[in-house]
C-alpha cells in the first residue's frame, strides 16, 4: 500500500512517516517536496505517485502568528487543503486530514462529540474548520481526524518548552483555565494507522483519555521526571496571548467507541512513557 503524508517534517507527520514506513510503501513530503499551495504541484505529485491512502498533516499551526498572519493560514490550511485534497480525490486515494479541539468555542463543560457544531473563535480554528468543510465536499472517501495539545518525540511542543524552563527558572506562571486533553503523537499514530485501513469513513476525535488544564499538565510533567521548580497557577486574563483560545475543549470519543475502535490510553500514563523515551 502506497501512503503519502503531507507535512512529514512537522511533530505528527515524522511519527507517521517513522512508523508507517515500517510496512508500507510511504511518500514522506516535506514542503520543499510537495508545495501544497500550489494546485498544479499537488496535481504532478499526487498523480506520479498515485498514493492509496493520502494523510495530510500539513497545517499552519502557530496560533498566535495566525491572527496577524490570516491570509497565509487561510493559504495553507484552507487552500492548501483544497489543492491537496483534490489531487486525492483524482487517484482515487482515501484521503485522512488532521484538524484540531480549536474548531470548539469552549463554552461548555461537557466533552465535544463529533456531532456537536464547530464554532470556533480564532483565525487557526476558523481556517482547519474550513479546511474540514474542503475535505468534506471535495473528496469521497475521507477521515477527519480531530486532536489537541499534540506532543511527541519530534519537533517543539508544551512538554519540551516546559522541560527547557524548568532548567532555567525557579517558577513559572501557568494557565489554570483552560482544559484540554493532552495527546501523545506516538498514540494518535497508532490509531491513524488502524483507521486508514478501513473505510469506516468520517469524524474521528482522537485524544488521550482524561483531561486537565495547562497547569495541571505541568504539575504532572515536573511530577514525573522529578522537576523542583514552582508551578504557580494564573488566569487566561493574567497570561494574556494574541490568539482566544477556548476554554473547554475536551473531546469526546463518540466515533472511536461507535466503530469498535480502542480509546487511547489515559493521558498521565501516556506522558509517562514519553518521558522515560527522552531520558528526562
Amino acid at each position: 500500500m502506497k501512503i503519502l503524508i503531507t507535512g512529514a517534517a512537522g511533530q505528527l507527520g515524522k511519527e507517521l512517516s517513522i512508523k508507517l514506513n515500517h510496512h508500507y510503501d510511504v511518500y514522506s513530503m516535506s514542503r520543499a517536496q510537495l508545495d501544497i499551495t500550489q494546485p498544479k504541484h499537488c496535481n504532478e505529485v499526487i498523480g506520479r505517485i498515485r498514493p492509496d491512502v493520502v494523510i495530510h498533516a500539513a497545517a499552519f499551526t502557530s496560533v498566535d502568528l495566525a491572527e496577524t498572519q490570516a491570509e497565509e493560514a487561510y493559504k495553507v490550511n484552507v487552500s492548501g487543503t483544497r489543492n491537496v485534497a483534490v489531487a486525492s480525490e483524482k487517484v482515487g486515494a482515501k484521503f485522512c486530514y488532521i484538524s484540531t479541539d480549536y474548531v470548539f468555542d469552549g463554552q461548555t463543560m461537557n466533552p465535544y462529540r463529533e456531532i456537536d457544531l464547530p464554532n470556533p473563535i480564532g483565525i487557526y480554528g476558523k481556517t482547519k474548520w474550513a479546511g474540514e468543510e474542503m475535505t468534506r465536499t471535495l473528496t469521497t472517501k475521507f477521515f477527519i481526524v480531530r486532536t489537541s495539545w499534540v506532543y511527541g518525540m519530534y519537533g517543539n511542543n508544551f512538554v519540551k518548552t516546559m522541560l527547557k524552563l524548568a532548567k532555567e527558572r525557579d517558577e513559572i506562571q501557568v494557565v489554570n483555565d483552560q482544559t484540554g486533553s493532552p495527546t501523545y503523537t506516538a498514540d494518535l499514530a497508532d490509531f491513524i494507522e488502524k483507521l486508514i485501513l478501513t473505510e469506516q469513513y468520517g469524524i474521528y476525535h482522537a485524544s488521550n483519555s482524561g483531561s486537565c488544564t495547562w497547569y495541571q499538565f505541568t504539575k504532572a510533567i515536573f511530577e514525573e521526571c522529578g522537576t523542583t521548580t514552582k508551578v504557580i497557577p494564573c488566569t487566561t486574563e493574567e497570561f494574556p496571548r494574541p490568539a482566544p483560545r477556548p476554554k473547554f475543549s475536551v473531546l469526546d470519543h463518540l466515533s472511536l467507541r461507535a466503530e469498535g475502535f480502542e480509546e487511547f490510553r489515559h493521558w498521565r500514563d501516556a506522558l509517562r512513557q514519553f518521558l522515560n523515551q527522552i531520558k528526562v
